[in-house]
């Protein structure tokens, strides 16, 4: 059983406020002004918002009928102003959505929960923290998706495997990992597993995000803090790290070097393959 899925980006280029994105209190007086818009307001993400539990908020308007828009003149005037600034671009693409200033430029929006992988994250980390969102909340291209994301799925991309292929392959930005969709995740060998050991590995995963679950008041970027993470957490990833080890036919034991030489092996099998 070989576990694949390709990654998505979402990139919301252009959204409906021009100074976008709204911080709480943006959000909370612009609602006072126009109460109606409320429901159209979305939690929205980058890497840092994900990171450490503070969202930001968009206006969403893809849902909202001509008749409830002209309700809202404060939105329009949003939406006045998404249209003349695509029209005065130079590039012909962004010209062309002028046309519909009610919409993003670019739109993937998954219908259930959704992996999401920080594009940029701290080295002093032993592991990216990866994370579900829900469909209602929003990313920017800050944040790499992965639509068909199983616990399986996550915990192969958060184990010791993984993160040594990340530290070999991802680029930098200063010292911090620069994650890419096309360079890291679609070249990284995925172990091909039994059906025990997916299950196996589906249970370690769900350890690690029970072991979160632990510390509801902390975020990411606390749990992950070499100098506070818990030890709850550590013991989690410790049991993944070892069932993803196993699936991959290493030793507990197995060193950095020894994994990333052994994933090579693995990349080049798949590319000669590819080569056929």
């Amino acid at each position: 059983m070989r576990s694949f899925c390709l990654i998505c980006v979402i990139k919301f280029v252009q959204v409906i406020y021009c100074n976008l994105p709204f911080t709480k209190d943006e959000k909370d007086n612009f609602v006072k002004e126009e109460p109606k818009s409320k429901s159209y307001f979305k939690e929205w993400y980058g890497a840092r918002e994900f990171l450490n539990r503070e969202p930001r908020y968009c206006l969403w308007l893809g849902s909202a009928t001509p008749k409830e828009l002209r309700s809202m003149p404060n939105v329009l005037e949003r939406v006045k102003a998404v249209k003349e600034f695509r029209q005065s671009s130079k590039s012909a693409g962004t010209r062309k959505i002028a046309k519909i200033p009610t919409r993003f430029h670019v739109e993937n929006m998954p219908n259930s929960n959704y992996l999401v992988i920080p594009r940029v994250s701290s080295e002093n980390r032993k592991y990216i923290p990866i994370g579900y969102m829900k469909p209602s909340e929003m990313s920017s291209d800050a944040l790499l998706i992965v639509t068909t994301g199983t616990k399986y799925n996550f915990g192969i991309l958060e184990s010791n495997v993984h993160m040594a292929w990340v530290r070999i392959v991802a680029g930098r930005l200063k010292s911090d990992y620069r994650y890419s969709g096309h360079i890291v995740y679609n070249n990284f060998p995925w172990p091909t597993v039994d059906e025990r050991q997916h299950d196996k590995i589906a249970e370690t995963a769900q350890g690690i995000l029970d072991a979160r679950n632990l510390y509801p008041d902390s975020s990411l970027a606390d749990l992950y803090d070499p100098l506070t993470m818990p030890i709850e957490l550590q013991k989690a990833h410790e049991a993944n790290d070892k069932a993803v080890l196993q699936a991959y036919g290493l030793k507990p034991s197995a060193t950095e070097a020894e994994i990333v030489q052994h994933l090579f092996k693995m990349y080049e099998k798949l590319t000669a393959k590819a080569d056929k």
